[in-house]
């Protein structure tokens, strides 16, 4: 079962549990595929409501979103992701484990993104836009501090708004 919610009535959750990083950013491109995010901001834009997701372009995320154009964010009514969960989607690659076997996944209402039930407050997302950074744009301490930090080639990040199609509490 699911409660119909608004977004915007829990920003300030999704907002501090985004700082820990602790929320996950899920897709269903080849595979079920979620990655944890502290990086991110909702919002509205061109007055729509929008969920902004940041991918580095070396990520398993990244085809994935860029194939399908969908994801979810799961956040955790708690503000906590187990420190399992934190270790396989904050440092393990798709590419190489199933992590859909970490989860009990919900079917998602508007996408075929699924939503997880131990983090049930969703948003199911459509990507309405995406940009790749200019790291050259960004003030050269944030440069320095996030990408010049040096061996991981492919370190900037694509930006993904994606649109609120549907958000909810999983019961």
């Amino acid at each position: 079962m699911k409660e119909k919610i608004d977004a915007f009535d829990y920003a300030e959750l999704i907002n501090k549990t985004l700082k820990r990083p602790g929320l996950l950013l899920n897709t269903n491109g080849d595979k079920f595929n979620s990655m944890v995010i502290g990086w991110g901001h909702m919002g509205t834009l061109w007055n729509l409501p929008t969920f902004v997701v940041y991918v580095r372009r070396s990520r398993y995320t990244k085809p994935q979103l860029d194939k399908t154009g969908e994801f979810t964010i799961s956040v955790p009514m708690d503000g906590k992701i187990s420190p399992e969960v934190m270790k396989a989607c904050g440092s393990q690659s798709g590419r190489d484990i199933d992590k859909a076997q970490l989860f009990t996944l919900e079917e998602p209402e508007t996408n075929r993104v699924p939503g997880v039930r131990e983090y049930p407050l969703t948003l199911e997302c459509k990507v309405l836009y995406s940009q790749e950074q200019v790291v050259e744009n960004i003030p050269a301490d944030i440069r320095k501090k996030f990408y010049e930090w040096g061996g991981d080639e492919g370190s900037e990040h694509t930006a993904y708004v994606g649109l609120i199609t549907d958000a909810y509490i999983i019961k």
